[in-house]
């Protein structure tokens, strides 16, 4: 999730790749159609002056410039076409995306969230137009890993997923982490933290010297997925989690899931979180980190290029827990939302083509002078040591080799996203209890299962 973001995991065999190469629109009017029409794919793009209308999520500093530089760069590529972009924020996309779908006059490419609540509704309505032929067209199914690409991926009725047709490719990769201030830590004398019980400890050592411990605001609900997700990924393990995710097995109310809720919540009531979070926004807590005013920040590394800039990249860290008697870090992640082609336009080709030039392997080293982190490194790309970007890109390598990212959370079940991070407000603001904040969680998902089959 853009900050917000999200994504999905890596899972296995990534690490081989990544080393090696690694609107406007009108809403209402007629229903959602029951299948995308397809034909004839080519990368041939039509001559005429067109424009395409894309929708994207890419509001933070990094992610924007790099956006800008690489649609102005397909522009002077294909002069014919003009691309009319309309870039929200993932709250903001959340909420309008469907309805602009629906719309008689829909956006041509979108940036849609994986799991069943956006991408598996969007393709049970056949609102989005599948791109296997053109993942064959343009090498895609060798540029990406399988296990990204099947991040990607439904069954054309929408009810299965990672599995069927490919509706869409990421750009970014995603891990969501815990950043730390270089000084901050060096002034309450404490070293970056490996586990959970690491970062307690800082975070108390913060505390007792009068220092905010860890900046928080959840103000668009989201950044609750990724406080409650570190903290789960550190307890219950990558297994686990991934089980509970993708409904193999498990529990909400399992006793790692209560204990990350329960940690959550004696943090809050330890003044380790920002007071009030639930008023603060995202970009606030984000700033207050970056001014200094607190030792750490759970986020995601869509933020790299904001925090390198507020702290120097040089000032700043970023690690991912180690579960205890782990080998390597877990934790939430994988690939950013996916570039999908909806189903109504009229221009599929220039699209695809589109799609193609901001995520191919020249868009990857845009990204990464921009200060982003891309789904696939470019060939004999090697992180830069001592660096906030070394630091991120070395843990992204590291948890793909491992295998062991795990899914964003609120992927579980169509309704997950609000449960989830409704409750996360309450807990924290010490209106739920851990036990009642599992126990909500698993009914939304014993309901969702039992309706799933």
């Amino acid at each position: 999730m853009n900050r917000t973001h999200r994504r999905v995991p890596l899972v296995i065999g990534v690490a081989a790749c990544l080393v090696a190469g690694l609107a406007a629109c009108a809403p209402g009017g007629s229903g959602p159609s029951t299948s995308a029409s397809t034909g004839p794919v080519s990368k041939t793009v039509t001559k005429d002056k067109i424009t395409l209308t894309v929708w994207d999520q890419n509001t933070d500093g990094g992610i924007d410039t790099a956006q800008q530089q690489l649609n102005k760069a397909f522009e002077a590529k294909y002069p014919n076409i003009t691309i009319k972009r309309v870039s929200r924020s993932f709250a903001d996309l959340k909420t309008t995306l469907k309805l602009a779908l629906s719309g008689n006059n829909p956006p041509d490419v979108v940036q849609a969230n994986q799991g069943y609540p956006d991408m598996g509704a969007f393709v049970k309505g056949g609102l989005l137009r599948t791109e296997s032929d053109y993942a064959k067209l343009y090498g895609w199914n060798s540029y990406y890993p399988q296990s990204l690409l099947k991040l990607n991926m439904f069954s054309s009725d929408g009810k299965d997923w990672q599995t069927g047709n490919l509706y869409g490719v990421s750009q970014t990769g995603e891990l969501v982490g815990v950043y730390y201030n270089k000084k901050v830590l060096s002034q309450i004398g404490v070293s970056a933290p490996k586990t959970l019980a690491d970062l307690e400890s800082d975070m108390a050592a913060a505390k007792a010297k009068g220092i905010l411990p860890l900046s928080y605001g959840s103000l668009e609900k989201s950044p609750g997925i990724h406080l409650y997700g570190v903290v789960q990924a550190a307890l219950a393990g990558s297994t686990a989690v991934d089980d509970l995710v993708t409904l193999k097995s498990g529990s909400w109310t399992d006793s790692a899931n209560v204990k990350a809720a329960q940690t959550i919540a004696d943090w809050s009531k330890k003044g380790y979180l920002t007071s009030g979070s639930s008023g603060v926004s995202q970009d606030t807590a984000v700033s207050s980190f970056g001014a200094g005013k607190s030792a750490f920040l759970i986020d995601g590394t869509w933020q790299e290029a904001t925090v390198a800039k507020d702290l120097g990249d040089s000032n700043a860290g970023f690690v991912a827990l180690t579960p205890e008697g782990a080998s390597a870090p877990v934790t939430q992640g994988g690939e950013g939302l996916a570039w999908a082609i909806t189903s109504k336009t009229k221009n599929a080709n220039a699209a695809a083509a589109y799609i193609d030039f901001i995520t191919n392997e020249s868009a990857a080293n845009t990204l990464i002078k921009t200060g982003n982190l891309p789904a696939v490194f470019p060939s004999g790309y090697t992180p830069p040591s001592g660096t906030l970007t070394g630091d991120i890109d070395t843990q992204y390598e590291k948890i793909s080799a491992a295998s062991s990212v795990v899914p964003y959370l609120d992927y579980t079940t169509s309704t997950f996203y609000d449960t989830m991070t409704a409750g996360m407000q309450n807990l924290v603001a010490g209106q739920m209890t851990p036990a009642q904040y599992t126990a909500s969680l698993q009914t939304d998902y014993a309901a969702f299962k039992k309706e799933h089959g």
